[in-house]
């Protein structure tokens, strides 16, 4: 009997429904995971972008208050150097008194929790944050709202794993990511960025599978959602749309990115400097601690007044640098200015990113670079504005390590979609010439720093007092 003769009609009803099940087998998502993920989008979304509004309401009510009110009775510098002093005191307070893990950014907390070298206590993590943020950030540090929000949706991520007693390590590791991609995503408006984020920075820690990705994906989505209902579907930064430039260009962009390479690895080495410098002014002392952050914020606050573009996270600063009005040696002097600002700020401990004091380093560099190659090649039809751009990217590619995420998120914040080729050739110079001078990206940097400080001060603590504070 042929082969033929054996087949029967059932047996193609058979194929379908086989292959149907077969592919169900590999794909067993479940549904509570992602409806857990959905959650977590939509309160990292909340609490992200609230806590925009929150920075910028006490900001614009500082400005008001010290206007219209406090001038009348103390002289204009005294009552912005007092203001921002009070306002820096609560979120260095908050810090030291109940959350030492909410210094810095956050970032480094979030990637040793999901390595499982750090605890995630999202009941004291999350006010302190908020409320800490707000005063640090409100004060006119230079620090950004970033890595606060990425801290707290993985705070969220993991409140989520307790209120709903989840026991998988697993699922606890993916609502964690989740919440981090969902922060990230309303901070500035960048769903892609936000789960590149998450997939590409924190690759080491992350633990990659089908359902995992799903849930960040779905997260990062949930959390934008929520934030253009809040705030809008504008991108967060206003600046012109550049036309592609002209393929005979393209080397200066990678000459760019090699400049920023080598910049990235100098810029990471002095933060760790800056951050050892004040732990030997301050001695982890909480009234010497609560001093020198308080007269930071209120220098800031004098600084505010009489040189506004050396304070704030830095994001305000973008649009204006690319409207054009600065000189290429004002936007040096201003970029050399806001390497120090952000040393201090971010190297106090304030609760605060760095971010987006990043983004303004490069614009400022970039647009200054832009200039002096117009200048030099006259003969090329070169818009100073592509280079600020590129810049921006380039600077989160050489200090972060993670091109392809600085590549989409400047590109999401600006909506300028036809800077993709020069973008990827300035990351990509950045990243392999910060590769070729051995510096370590600049969150595990920060992680191996916190880590070795915890251990060295669990050594010198009596033996009750170590098994307490472990």
């Amino acid at each position: 009997m042929s082969k033929r003769e054996n087949f029967k009609p059932s047996m193609l009803a058979k194929v379908p429904k086989d292959a149907i099940n077969q592919f169900l087998s590999k794909d067993k998502t479940p549904v509570s995971v992602l409806c857990l993920s959905v959650l977590v989008g939509i309160f990292a979304g909340f609490v992200g972008t609230y806590f925009e509004l929150g920075v910028h309401f006490v900001s614009e009510t500082r400005t008001k208050w010290l206007i219209s009110e406090i001038s009348h009775v103390l002289p204009l510098w005294l009552a912005a150097f007092l203001i921002s002093a009070a306002l820096a005191f609560v979120g260095y307070y908050l810090v030291h008194r109940f959350a030492p893990e909410a210094a810095g950014s956050g970032i480094p907390e979030i990637e040793g929790a999901m390595d499982g070298m750090r605890p995630v206590r999202w009941w004291r993590v999350l006010p302190v944050k908020f409320i800490g943020g707000l005063g640090a950030l409100g004060s006119g540090m230079v620090l950004g709202r970033e890595g606060p929000t990425v801290q707290m949706g993985g705070a969220i991520g993991r409140m989520v794993s307790d209120l709903f007693h989840v026991k998988n390590n697993d699922t606890k590791h993916t609502l964690l990511a989740s919440g981090a991609a969902g922060g990230l995503a309303a901070a500035f408006n960048a769903p892609l960025a936000g789960i590149l984020f998450v997939v590409e920075e924190m690759r080491p820690q992350f633990r990659y599978s089908l359902i995992s990705i799903k849930a960040v994906i779905i997260a990062s989505v949930s959390s934008n959602i929520v934030f253009r209902l809040i705030n809008g579907q504008d991108a967060v930064i206003s600046m012109p749309q550049y036309d592609a430039p002209e393929v005979k260009t393209l080397w200066l962009f990678l000459l760019l990115g090699v400049l920023f390479g080598i910049f990235g690895v100098f810029f990471n080495r002095l933060v760790t400097f800056f951050q050892d410098i004040f732990v030997k002014i301050h001695k982890n002392d909480r009234k010497r601690y609560l001093l020198v952050g308080s007269l930071l914020g209120g220098c800031f606050g004098l600084t505010l007044l009489y040189i506004p573009e050396l304070t704030s996270g830095g994001i305000f600063l973008i649009p204006i640098i690319t409207k054009g009005g600065y000189s290429a040696e004002i936007l040096l002097l201003l970029f050399l200015g806001r390497i120090l600002t952000t040393m201090l700020c971010f190297g106090s401990g304030a609760p605060g990113g760095i971010f987006a004091p990043m983004l303004g380093l490069g614009t400022l560099f970039g647009y200054a670079f832009g200039l002096i190659a117009a200048s030099a090649f006259p003969e090329l039809s070169i818009d100073p504005g592509t280079f600020a751009i590129a810049g921006m990217g380039a600077l989160f590619a050489a200090t972060v390590r993670a091109p392809i995420t600085g590549i989409i998120l400047v590109i999401e914040m600006t909506n300028n979609y036809y800077l993709i080729l020069p973008l990827i050739i300035t990351a990509l110079g950045a990243v392999v010439f910060a590769q070729l001078l051995g510096g370590e990206p600049i969150y595990s940097q920060l992680l191996h720093r916190t880590l070795k400080n915890d251990k060295l001060r669990q050594q010198d603590l009596p033996p009750q007092e170590n098994g307490a504070a472990s």
